[in-house]
């Protein structure tokens, strides 16, 4: 968990290990972020709330925040199974092979996740050696956005928020089985 209350900010960030899970992927990371202004935004809101020590601080009061809950998914690429040197090869050959799958991945992603309210990257970091260029930092980033607006009391938030997980735990599963699928026929090619 982190807290920083320059920014008025609270997080949770889970890690899940994927090295018995995948062959690609080290872990996936999901934080949770959520800011006091959108607290207090769903504090007014729901029922039994009215002493939430939030709603005693003016500045938070007076704010539209939308009652949302931001959530990150991050995989994390394992970056020698997913770029192995080739004996005889020199130059770029590892990051044109890496290009190659993190195009068909980001395809399928967007498919699979057309219909949700969110933003996916990759973020890289490249490095040389003798052998040539390669990248020494491999991860999927996914931010997802849920309005948290309808639930009226305690227990439909946490409903909400129970099924939101359930639900991204699933889709990242399938990240995972494609990202896994389509790197097994790039790699052994």
């Amino acid at each position: 968990t982190w807290e920083d209350n320059k920014i008025h900010a609270t997080g949770l960030e889970l890690v899940v290990d994927l090295a018995q899970s995948s062959s690609f992927i080290d872990a996936l990371s999901i934080n949770f972020d959520w800011d006091t202004f959108r607290e207090a935004t769903v504090a007014h809101r729901l029922e039994g709330m009215e002493k939430h020590p939030l709603l005693k601080i003016q500045r938070l009061n007076q704010t539209d925040a939308p009652a949302a809950l931001d959530i990150e998914l991050c995989w994390v690429f394992d970056v020698e199974h997913c770029q192995p040197q080739q004996t005889g090869k020199e130059g770029n050959y590892r990051i044109e092979q890496a290009s190659r799958w993190m195009e068909a991945i980001s395809k399928e992603i967007n498919l699979l996740l057309k219909n949700e309210n969110l933003i996916t990257r990759w973020h890289i970091e490249i490095e040389g050696d003798e052998h040539g260029k390669y990248l020494s930092s491999i991860y999927l980033i996914s931010y997802f956005q849920y309005e948290v607006g309808n639930s009226s009391n305690l227990n439909e938030l946490q409903t909400f928020v129970s099924r939101r997980l359930h639900d991204l735990l699933l889709k990242a599963n399938k990240v995972i089985s494609t990202s896994d699928e389509i790197l097994n026929e790039t790699i052994a090619a």
